[in-house]
């Protein structure tokens, strides 16, 4: 099968995750995805396992008695929560040039993407509009996929490869009940990245954080001196988060906190925030000030406010460092096929992060896709062949 259509079949199926569930998948759809991704691997000929959660530990046996460390290709099967992974429509255009028009509303703008002056002459796909693409982490999966089915028919001398499929990365569980004995890899690589090049060993540190507002409620009529509007409350904690510090105002290495939900009445209000920084200094300062704005409001207001801080992930920086020869494979290998490596930190976190913390080595390989959880997501035709052929030569350049 070729791996647009892997990729384009794979797409089809609805796996959006859902932060609000407490089961493993956190949605029963993410398992019509795992069953089918079993059944090719089966017709490959590679032995693969799926669990009762979803995880799936597939593996190429070693075609050599050299001893090879062996090397893992991990992806996610969940899509994003902010743009339904239903009733996806791809579309393969032959990009000529300009903006990308996808609906009346919606168009891919080469404004906001320049890099679509490079892909000129290329086949691009793209949603209809109405959704996300699911190229985050599909693409990841379908790359995977076509390397296991060249390496399983092909004689290029191996040692053990392992292959996994997580569920619920996007809501950050992907990693909750990956076995990593089980897995048995020396060391491996998400494909969970972005465009062509991209190489990443470095990744936010992450903490949720979750605050709960009572107010008292009084018929506004004779509310006087009695009042206390819990949602006031929670627009003032808001506004004393510096503005500087918000998603839209940073970049590179710079953290932020995201003011991800708000919700309420007088009487109860539910604040959820999420905070990220490189650094882990600075990472417990952002906590830090957290707590001391509620400190600050609970002295005003009669201990009000409920505070929850709960890390996520951390930087994957500080269980790599000792591994840089796994960076400097995954480097040389795609120089090896003409691609200039874009090292760079992950604005965000992988599966990855979270498995280099559990004993497994694990840096972050590009996708090709562009715009993630967006209906503006698209990914070049030529980013699937390439992301194929660098695992392919990872394989070969471990074995030399």
């Amino acid at each position: 099968m070729d791996i647009v259509e892997r990729f384009l079949e794979y797409v089809k199926i609805d796996t959006q995750s859902d932060d609000k569930s407490e089961t493993t998948p956190s949605t029963d759809k993410q398992f019509n995805l795992a069953k089918l991704l079993v059944k090719q691997l089966d017709e490959m000929g590679i032995k693969a396992e799926m669990d009762d959660k979803a995880y799936i530990y597939g593996e190429i046996p070693a075609n050599t008695d050299k001893d090879i460390p062996t090397v893992g290709f991990i992806a996610h099967m969940d899509t994003a929560l902010e743009v339904s992974g239903a009733n996806v429509n791809p579309q393969i255009i032959n990009y000529e040039g300009g903006d990308i028009k996808l609906t009346d509303r919606y168009s891919i703008k080469v404004d906001d993407n320049p890099d679509l002056k490079n892909l000129e002459g290329q086949k691009i796909i793209t949603t209809d509009g109405s959704t996300l693409l699911g190229a985050d982490d599909k693409a990841g999966i379908a790359i995977i996929m076509d390397m296991a089915e060249k390496i399983s028919q092909s004689d290029i001398e191996h040692g053990p490869i392992k292959i996994g499929f997580t569920p619920d990365e996007e809501i950050g569980r992907g990693a909750d009940f990956f076995d990593v004995n089980k897995f048995a890899a020396d060391f491996a690589y998400t494909i969970d990245g972005g465009p062509i090049g991209e190489l990443e060993y470095e990744n936010f540190n992450a903490a949720s954080v979750t605050i709960d507002i009572d107010g008292i409620n009084v018929h506004p009529g004779s509310a006087k001196n009695m009042m206390v509007n819990s949602l006031l409350i929670a627009t003032e904690l808001a506004n004393m988060l510096p503005p500087s510090q918000r998603p839209e105002h940073t970049e590179g290495y710079e953290g932020f906190y995201l003011l991800d939900e708000l919700n309420g009445n007088v009487e109860h209000s539910h604040i959820e925030l999420i905070i990220r920084e490189f650094d882990k200094k600075e990472f417990e300062n952002k906590k830090e000030f957290i707590k001391s704005i509620v400190d600050f409001l609970n002295k005003k207001y009669g201990n009000a406010i409920e505070l929850k801080i709960e890390d996520s992930y951390y930087n994957m920086l500080e269980k790599l460092e000792d591994h840089m020869d796994i960076v400097k494979l995954a480097k040389k290998s795609m120089e090896d096929i003409g691609i200039t490596p874009k090292v760079q930190p992950i604005r965000g976190g992988t599966d990855g992060a979270r498995l280099s913390y559990m004993g497994l080595p694990c840096p972050n390989l590009f996708a090709g896709g562009y715009n993630f959880h967006s209906r503006l997501e698209f990914i070049p035709v030529n980013a699937l062949y390439k992301g194929s052929d660098l695992l392919e030569k990872i394989i070969e350049n471990l074995s030399k």
